[in-house]
């Protein structure tokens, strides 16, 4: 069977049994117990939960930047033990280099390989032109809205062959508008790609604009509660009746877990 293949036949990403520990001055804080979980090719997926349920702790050993202290993340059945261009985070705060232009951003990850300059540029350009960004190819970041960073941010990942998009509440840092219009335009980029999303949000109604799947962490440590599959059509309305009986359903999971641990404290 050929690599292709072999991928297609795997789940893009499996966690399994997965629980860390920080060490810190009183001692240690347990931050996720015995995570389990897998996605598939092209999935687009939502971790979503109240602050310290271990979101971002979660993404990023999935990226490669934290270790876990117990249990394996596997990718197409290969342990994860480092970064890799195969997975490509995109932070809130964007994390673009300030003296790249747009285009030399987009193609930092491929000059890193070494490839022919006629390649490099060819990458550079299909990419910049996805995120509608051509006309601001030279650029720099001080030049630009928090919006087309964080475009710059999503092509430069993308421009670096990855098979997963780790993105750490990407939009938080944008005003609602721009927020809503990053939302479709990632939308637009994954129909086109279909790269393997897991993105951390604290927003219900992001999460269910967004994702094929929304799994509801839990804190304390942080758990998987519950794991929903999102039959809403695309493009989905936010007013509309379906729309918002699934908003109330993840809301509910995540705030009767808040009540129930408050009531446990007193």
């Amino acid at each position: 069977m050929s690599d292709a293949g072999t991928k297609a036949a795997r789940p893009t990403l499996t966690v399994n049994r997965v629980s860390k520990r920080f060490d810190v001055k009183s001692g240690s804080v347990e931050a996720l117990r015995d995570i389990n979980l897998t996605i598939n090719k092209g999935e687009f997926v939502c971790l979503i939960g109240a602050s310290g349920c271990g979101k971002s702790t979660l993404l990023r050993i999935i990226a490669g930047f934290e270790t876990a202290s117990a249990g394996t993340v596997n990718m197409y059945g290969t342990p994860i033990t480092g970064p890799g261009p195969e997975r490509g985070m995109v932070f809130q705060d964007f994390a673009l280099f300030p003296w790249l232009t747009v285009k030399q951003n987009i193609g930092f990850g491929p000059r890193q390989r070494s490839l022919p300059k006629e390649k490099l540029d060819e990458i550079a350009v299909r990419y910049t032109d996805m995120v509608g960004l051509t006309k601001f190819a030279d650029y720099y970041p001080s030049q630009l809205s928090g919006g087309m960073k964080q475009r710059v941010a999503i092509a430069r990942v993308l421009a670096n062959d990855a098979d997963i998009l780790l993105m750490d509440e990407p939009f938080g840092a944008l005003d609602a508008l721009t927020r809503e219009q990053m939302q479709q335009e990632l939308l637009e980029i994954w129909r086109r790609t279909k790269t393997t999303v897991v993105f951390v949000t604290h927003s219900v109604e992001e999460a269910v604009v967004l994702a094929d799947r929304v799994v509801v962490m839990t804190a304390g440590p942080g758990r998987i509660e519950h794991d929903s599959r999102i039959e809403l059509a695309r493009p989905r309305e936010v007013s509309a009746i379906d729309f918002n009986q699934v908003r109330r359903d993840v809301t509910q999971r995540i705030t009767s877990h808040l009540a129930a641990k408050s009531v446990a404290a007193a």
